[in-house]
């Protein structure tokens, strides 16, 4: 193995120095941040009624604790998120084959009012958890199908052109060639559609939920309860960057496996 050079070590040693004065400096804002809304509120700067207060707020998050009622909300809007995830997952995969497989179909599917199917289905089906599951897959779902679709057929015609040739048909096309060569294109559609169904099941918990963090929220907002409804909204920003943070590390050892 090379030894690196004096040049290549100061870059990397720079690199380094870097990397720790951004974080540095971002937990320094953080903090900052916390201090200053914190003294503002105890000092009457800013009512606390309205605008609340990191130390209510952790309180708040204690006593949730201590009840078990915060395990519950988290519970509840993480199984509806993973849950229309794998669903927009999947269906989005089988249908971008279907079109796949018959370019007629999906120009017939092209020209349908894809957003105003959602709130018919959720009317449709009620206010239950039904309802928040199909709301957290119909943010997510036709952008989907149309990503999976468009990558599909942009793969390289030559690598088509060789399965043909070695007596291949559609399906080995797509075994051998499409599916193959859009694993990129997948988990980067996974990583936009994690955080879209997480948005759509919190719109569906505002809807018609009696549990959930988008429960606690509108709850919140309804009696007033501003800290309850801060934490449910701090909750959900860590839920999302941790969902967000494992569908990256799947991509990295994707492309490692390539």
């Amino acid at each position: 193995m090379n030894e690196l050079s004096q040049g290549q070590i100061y870059y990397l040693n720079k690199q380094r120095r870097r990397k720790k004065i951004v974080r540095f400096s971002r937990a320094a804002i953080l903090l900052g941040f916390l201090f200053l809304w914190e003294f503002t509120a105890n000092t009457g700067i800013i009512d606390s009624f309205i605008f609340s207060s990191p130390s209510r707020i952790a309180l708040c998050l204690r006593d949730m604790i201590l009840d078990g009622s915060i395990f519950l909300h988290i519970g509840v809007t993480l199984y509806e998120t993973l849950l229309s995830f794998a669903l927009v997952i999947i269906l989005s995969l089988i249908i971008a084959i279907l079109l796949w497989f018959s370019p007629g179909l999906s120009e017939i599917l092209n020209s349908l009012p894809k957003s105003a199917l959602a709130p018919l289905l959720i009317v449709w089906l009620g206010a239950n958890k039904t309802t928040i599951i199909v709301a957290g897959m119909s943010v997510a779902i036709f952008g989907s199908i149309l990503n999976l679709y468009a990558n599909f057929v942009t793969v390289d015609p030559d690598k088509l052109t060789l399965i043909y040739t070695l007596h291949g048909n559609r399906f080995h096309a797509l075994t051998k060639v499409v599916i193959p060569s859009c694993i990129p294109a997948i988990i980067s559609t996974m990583k936009v559609n994690i955080g879209l169904c997480l948005v759509g099941v919190v719109i569906g918990e505002f809807i018609g939920g009696r549990e959930g963090l988008g429960y606690m929220i509108i709850y919140g907002s309804q009696v007033f309860k501003l800290d309850l409804l801060i934490l449910s909204i701090c909750i959900l920003c860590f839920i999302a960057l941790g969902l967000y943070g494992i569908i990256s590390a799947v991509e990295k050892y994707c492309l490692k496996k390539r």
